[in-house]
């Protein structure tokens, strides 16, 4: 169960790390309108802003300093813009900044969001809004992503590398009820489980128990169960079956990557790292990557930042100044035509933003 919110304070101090790539111009964009929003209902924010990323990874040796995470425990939040660079392994710099806050702040639910909005176009055929409006609860500190394991006879052919996967009871069960209770605020209250224990025989069937024995501590909300390769293709073929899906930390991962592709765009996908007792800093970021292919030609799309500040004000207690975000953001689908690249249009990402600050102003 989620620990109850403190009292919101108008002034809240925010740890920033705009990391790698287009992280570097969406960040930005996003404390613009923060800003904005907070002139308008009374909020005010200390920014500390902090280098790490790949870059500084090259010229030092590592993603952050040892003191890191002390550096920003007692902040209010954690805003991040992306993670990952050529020349830097992708295991190296996720392990070196991203797993090591999401675990140690015991970041335990992963949120993310999936929403297709008037005036963007689906890939799939003939679906409208109301169509794609779901949330994947996604376990965020164990399971499949552990660092249990080892390689075998290197550099012979009997080589082997071992992993395994970790869940516990709590870690299952602490996820589980945050998706319940996600979805008592909705208005199905429906829960979907995402699950693979016809071929995955002791983790799985593991899972599944669990969820069974929390879904009787919430008679009110319906349940369903699905092994990842058909939910996935369920998303694609009927999106409109789901509410709240929570998974595992691999399949949650694969999920909410493969629902925001279907709301036409990716880059409007945004995220929260969620420690629901508030025993730490949560984090909030985009679903999108640091997209070296385009970092620094100005053309990034920055309303998955944009709407990650937005869940990040709702964490904090503001949750009128955040509605006025999504507000925003409905209204520059609906009503404009301002688009960045990716959606079809010509806007550069300092333009788009303009035009949220302007539409959070009215």
């Amino acid at each position: 169960m989620a620990a109850p919110a403190k009292t919101p304070t108008n002034k809240m101090r925010i740890a920033v790390i705009p990391g790698d790539g287009i992280g570097n111009e969406v960040v930005p964009e996003g404390i613009r309108v923060l800003e904005a929003v907070g002139r308008r209902f009374g909020l005010d924010y200390v920014w500390d802003s902090f280098d790490w990323s790949c870059q500084r990874f090259q010229k030092t040796g590592a993603m952050m300093p040892e003191d890191g995470l002390d550096r920003i425990r007692k902040h209010d939040a954690i805003y991040l813009g992306a993670v990952g660079w050529p020349g830097v392994p992708d295991h190296v710099s996720l392990w070196g900044l991203l797993i090591p806050i999401r675990r140690s702040f015991q970041q335990y639910v992963n949120l993310r969001p999936v929403r297709l909005f008037e005036g963007l176009k689906s890939p799939l055929a003939d679906r409208k809004p109301g169509d794609i409006d779901y949330w994947i609860v996604r376990e965020n500190n164990e399971g499949e992503y552990s660092t249990i394991g080892g390689r075998m006879y290197e550099g012979t052919e009997l080589e082997a590398a071992i992993q395994q996967a970790v869940f516990t009871k709590k870690g299952c069960e602490r996820v589980m009820r945050y998706a319940f209770d996600l979805a008592k605020r909705r208005k199905r209250h429906e829960v979907t489980s995402a699950t693979k224990s016809n071929g995955i025989s002791i983790s799985m069937p593991y899972w599944d128990e669990r969820f069974a024995a929390i879904a009787r501590e919430y008679p009110g909300i319906k349940t369903s169960q699905y092994h990842i390769d058909i939910l996935a293709a369920h998303l694609v073929r009927n999106p409109h079956w789901f509410d709240v899906i929570v998974a595992s930390n691999l399949f949650g991962d694969i999920l909410s990557d493969l629902g925001p592709a279907t709301t036409g765009t990716i880059a409007i996908a945004p995220g929260a790292n969620i420690n629901p007792e508030r025993a730490f800093p949560s984090m909030f970021e985009p679903v999108h990557g640091s997209a070296p292919d385009i970092a620094g030609k100005g053309i990034a799309n920055p309303i998955g930042q944009i709407w990650s500040g937005a869940m990040m004000l709702e964490h904090l207690g503001h949750k009128e100044a955040a509605d006025a975000i999504v507000k925003a953001i409905e209204v520059l689908f609906a009503e404009t035509d301002v688009r960045t690249r990716d959606m079809g249009g010509k806007a550069t990402c300092r333009e788009l933003g303009e035009a949220i600050v302007e539409l959070v102003r009215r």
